[in-house]
């Protein structure tokens, strides 16, 4: 173990998340495998072991819309190994009514951008450690044409599911790209991937939206294929100096331009490092 490199993969209990967890275990990584439900977590872990026999395989059972368990976790994490030398945060949520954490946290950005965030801030000394170390965010096209209002992060006033989603994945690429450039210095990148259209189980909403991703799920990537371009973000050799960047089908594309705004970024991670602050 002393050797062996670490990994913290988040959503590792099912979708694309197992398939990266099972990814990093086969290129010779420890995995710290991050879920909410301890059965599937289970189930996730023994189908890993059963494809890499022998495979480091550490389950951490969390929910992640609470901030302060994200917080304790990454702490745990940064205690027990003392270096984490990949972070995939691949967690999501996608949900069809606003929602508040017991934190108080409208739960869409809780998940998607509020607790990334968190993981990020509590692992940066255990990933500086590790240095050269990466960061791989699991973004999503729908940031692509997303707006943001940093006065309205929480969507208090004109939520809607699809904009809730959109904007917290702006959100978390936009913040991203901040962690990249203060965290370069440390010889840490952070990028954000977006995997495609993956036929998973992370839309179950009623109405037209539930409808039409139903109906698109035949013709979406399989989940083997969605972790394609994290596993390359996280691996490649080529891209270990990459930082900052936008990447789909394992290449750099035009992110959002909202996320090109160093000001803009600057002013998200400040709203987002005091929302969180509020309970941790």
């Amino acid at each position: 173990m002393a050797s062996q490199k670490i990994c913290v993969v988040t959503g590792a209990s099912s979708g694309i998340g197992k398939w990266i967890a099972l990814g990093m275990a086969q290129a010779g990584y420890a995995v710290v495998m991050v879920g909410r439900d301890p059965a599937r977590g289970a189930a996730a872990k023994f189908w890993i072991l059963e494809r890499v026999p022998g495979a480091s395989l550490d389950l951490r059972v969390v929910d992640l819309a609470s901030l302060a368990a994200t917080a304790a976790l990454a702490r745990d994490i940064a205690a027990v190994y003392g270096r984490v030398d990949v972070l995939v945060l691949n967690a999501g949520m996608f949900q069809s009514r606003r929602e508040v954490t017991s934190e108080g946290h409208e739960s869409v950005l809780a998940v998607n951008h509020l607790s990334p965030f968190v993981m990020i801030r509590e692992l940066a000394g255990a990933l500086q450690a590790a240095a050269p170390a990466r960061i791989v965010v699991v973004g999503s096209s729908s940031s692509d044409n997303a707006k943001i209002d940093l006065r309205n992060l929480e969507l208090a006033q004109g939520w809607g599911m699809w904009r809730a989603y959109s904007r917290s994945k702006l959100a978390v690429m936009m913040a991203t790209f901040e962690w990249a450039r203060r965290l370069a210095a440390g010889g840490i990148t952070a990028n954000v991937v977006h995997p495609g259209f993956v036929a998973s189980g992370l839309v179950r909403t009623p109405g037209l939206i539930g409808l039409v991703w139903r109906m698109g799920k035949p013709f979406g990537r399989s989940e083997e294929k969605g972790a394609e371009t994290p596993l390359f973000a996280a691996l490649s050799p080529e891209q270990a100096a990459v930082t900052g960047k936008y990447f789909k089908d394992c290449k750099i594309v035009p992110p959002n331009r909202l996320a090109l705004d160093e000001a803009l970024c600057r002013q998200l991670w400040q709203v987002t490092e005091g929302l969180v602050d509020q309970r941790i």
